[in-house]
């Protein structure tokens, strides 16, 4: 038995979606004021998006190549597109390279700095707009540590990639969690994620099946526990200090 949840997940639908008016069309405000990559419309609808998926020369490619020049040009290739010497390189709206040349030397020299020994790129939901001659896919980064003391770490990347007329690469915009990725070279990132599996999150379960066997979990009374919780290890703190 299909439910209505699969039969959105088709590519082609049997019959016509009813049609909207323009009450029902819902704007999407992109997460920042001035995104790198143009990549929601201002209006959108079930019917847009189908329609717009329909459209889209969704050839998929996995490209997995170790060394960014070599990924680079492996993505391109996949769309033939031409690699010139200039193009905008926008690195998270943190730094904008003119060269392909300063591009590559970035990446090799904070590789370096951050003992990175080796990092392998590869492709996820590679997608190709003609209509808007732009390319974007999710990047993966396999990051491998040049000491035992660094932890490796997978690091995901938004990517956008416009070209012109001639199918050269004028402009790459790259999207990412700039603080996260330093967490995860510092392994702050991995320590966080183990002590809120194997600690914080105990204590909240055990909390939560002690507050729902009351029969009082509301608003009030949540606020009220949070509101006493510090109060309580204050007072605790002050006659443990009193005491010693």
């Amino acid at each position: 038995m299909c439910t209505e949840t699969q039969a959105l997940r088709k590519r082609s639908q049997t019959g016509s979606a009813p049609e909207l008016s323009a009450k029902e069309i819902k704007s999407l405000l992109p997460y920042a004021k001035s995104p790198v990559g143009l990549f929601t419309a201002k209006t959108t609808s079930p019917k847009i998006i189908l329609q717009k998926h329909d459209k889209t020369d969704a050839r998929k490619y996995l490209v997995a190549q170790a060394g960014l020049e070599n990924f680079i040009r492996s993505i391109v290739a996949a769309l033939e597109l031409k690699l010139p010497n200039t193009v905008r390189f926008n690195m998270n709206g943190q730094g904008v390279m003119q060269t392909w040349e300063d591009v590559y030397m970035a990446e090799r020299v904070y590789t370096q700095c951050l003992g990175i020994s080796k990092r392998i790129y590869q492709t996820h939901a590679y997608t190709h707009e003609p209509e808007r001659k732009l390319a974007y896919f999710i990047l993966e980064e396999h990051n491998e540590r040049s000491s035992w003391i660094l932890p490796g770490f997978d690091f995901y990347v938004l990517v956008f990639c416009y070209y012109n007329d001639n199918k050269e690469v004028t402009a790459v915009d790259v999207q990412y969690d700039q603080m996260s990725f330093f967490l995860h070279c510092m392994g702050l990132a991995q320590a966080h994620a183990w002590f809120v599996e194997h600690v914080i999150t105990r204590i909240a379960i055990t909390w939560a099946k002690a507050f729902h066997m009351t029969g009082l979990v509301n608003p009030f009374t949540f606020t009220l526990q949070l509101i006493l919780f510090p109060v309580l290890l204050m007072y605790c703190w002050g006659v443990m200090s009193t005491t010693a």
